[in-house]
């Protein structure tokens, strides 16, 4: 094949580097959000945060002086944003708007966005006596142990036995080896017996929390109940029969044949299950070390008059601004322009910044419109939901649609919820209209907690009440609904 050369002319989408930040912006979550812009921060010079969450910490000057950071940030950068805009000269406004902007709109829109009664500039006496409050650390399972070791047991060999024990126990407070096992791990000069781990067990096992050095859960359980005070004799006996031989039943919640084995009443029986529910078959679980996960919304809605009002969570809103000192130095052209590219990319971060807020905002009022039903009577009037009726609505893609409602909270009267939580699938009613899985999902959970616990509903009979209010539904979608809530079947939820 001959080999020449030809021209072509043809299209195609390029993503320029600021169209990938405004992309890459809109799809992160609150918290990725500020960490990404700490980062930014960091490596751009000309970018500064104006709502530094250290402005009103004490810092120590150079020559020990005590200084806010609120004066030593003026002394530093000079005049703000605002007094920069003022005192430049008239030719040059279209520039110093541009690096303004983001302080001057967000000044602007500050009543429209506010969503606390109570201005951001002024603070309470008591926030400004306030000092920060540092938790204290958590004490792990084995340090409780060991403390109570100390107090109470005074021979050194069996402190060495309980703490080998000890050492061998879980989170959640159980032996995970045998006494025998660990017998054989240890050197034969000690001469330790069998009895003595014996013995060390009972003695671990006297320690708080109540449960603790159980091999089993029937044992954990047995070992609490005996701990329990004010507890008739005849419950207590019945209590530990049921912990210790037939616990299996107990948990099928096979009440029939439990009352049969162990030749009791209804009455016997339920004051039993009560004594068991005192107990904790996961002694240990309370001292790990978990770390509680907060979500913080990034929109909120309030009930408006006969409406409802959406508005920005100025929390996570960072106000950010060019650096006035450095954009004087370039602006008056004293710099040797190694800057520029750092300027245009605070620029830019600024441009994307607000609007990833303004396309928030626009999804999460375009859904509030139409679940208008949701906000006022709750989930049970969730409508059925696509991306792509919010998308045709606002004029975007689904992807950017995808991008907003992903890891982005909302704050309702109702409780807080993700953006997608909104969107669901639907099901047919017999009048031919829909009905969303949401609003159906929460009928299943009102009706199960409605039931007869001593008859409750099974899934065949949920479908059969959901078609009679023209929901027509199957046995396997209540059940897959019902396992999506966390509700057990109606062979667990059975009472006496």
């Amino acid at each position: 094949m001959k080999q020449s050369l030809q021209l072509r002319t043809s299209q195609h989408l390029a993503l320029t580097p600021q169209l990938q930040q405004s992309i890459r912006l809109l799809q992160l979550s609150t918290l990725e959000l500020h960490q990404e812009l700490e980062t930014l921060l960091i490596e751009n010079p000309l970018l500064e945060r104006v709502d530094d969450p250290l402005d009103s910490a004490v810092r120590l000057l150079a020559d020990g002086a005590i200084s806010s950071s609120t004066n030593q940030s003026e002394s530093e950068f000079g005049p703000t944003a605002e007094q920069d805009a003022a005192t430049s000269p008239s030719t040059e406004n279209g520039e110093n708007a541009e690096i303004a902007a983001p302080t001057e709109t967000t000044s602007a829109n500050e009543e429209e966005w506010s969503f606390d009664e109570t201005p951001q500039g002024s603070k309470s006496s008591e926030e400004d006596e306030g000092r920060p409050q540092l938790e204290a650390a958590q004490i792990t399972l084995k340090e409780h142990l060991l403390e109570q070791m100390r107090v109470n047991i005074r021979e050194i060999r069996d402190r060495g036995l309980i703490e080998l024990i000890i050492d061998a126990l879980d989170d959640n407070g159980y032996l995970t080896e045998s006494l025998e096992e660990i017998h054989g791990s240890l050197p034969l000069e000690l001469c330790v017996e069998p009895e003595d781990l014996s013995y060390a067990l009972a003695m671990l096992q006297s320690f708080d929390p109540s449960g603790v050095g159980a091999r089993t859960p029937s044992e954990c359980l047995a070992l609490q109940i005996k701990r329990l005070p004010k507890i008739p004799f005849v419950t207590r006996r019945l209590a530990l029969a049921i912990v210790e031989t037939q616990l299996l039943l107990f948990a099928q919640r096979d009440f029939t044949k439990l009352r049969k084995i162990l030749s009791c009443d209804d009455e016997d029986l339920r004051e039993a299950q009560v004594v068991i529910r005192l107990c904790n078959p996961k002694p240990g679980a309370d001292f790990g070390a978990t770390s509680s996960d907060y979500v913080v919304p990034d929109v909120i809605v309030k009930k408006c008059g006969d409406g409802w009002q959406v508005l920005l969570n100025q929390d996570v809103m960072p106000k950010l601004r060019v650096n006035s000192m450095y954009a004087n130095i370039m602006k008056q052209n004293r710099g040797d322009g190694s800057l520029t590219p750092q300027l245009q990319e605070a620029r830019w971060l600024i441009k994307n910044m607000r609007q990833r807020f303004d396309t928030i905002l626009r999804v999460a009022q375009a859904i509030v419109e139409r679940q208008r039903s949701f906000f006022t009577h709750g989930a049970v009037a969730m409508r059925p939901l696509v991306l792509r009726e919010i998308a045709d609505t606002l004029g975007l893609h689904e992807s950017t649609i995808s991008r907003v409602t992903t890891q982005k909270y909302m704050l309702t009267p109702h409780g807080m919820f993700e953006l997608k939580y909104f969107f669901g699938s639907h099901v047919a009613t017999e009048t031919g209209g829909e009905a969303s899985s949401t609003a159906i999902r929460a009928l299943i959970k009102q009706l199960i907690g409605a039931e007869n616990q001593k008859s409750p509903l099974s899934d065949s009979k949920i479908a059969d009440m959901l078609g009679e209010q023209g929901m027509v539904i199957a046995r396997r979608t209540v059940a897959k609904y019902r396992e999506a809530l966390k509700i057990p079947p109606v062979s667990l939820r059975k009472s006496l």
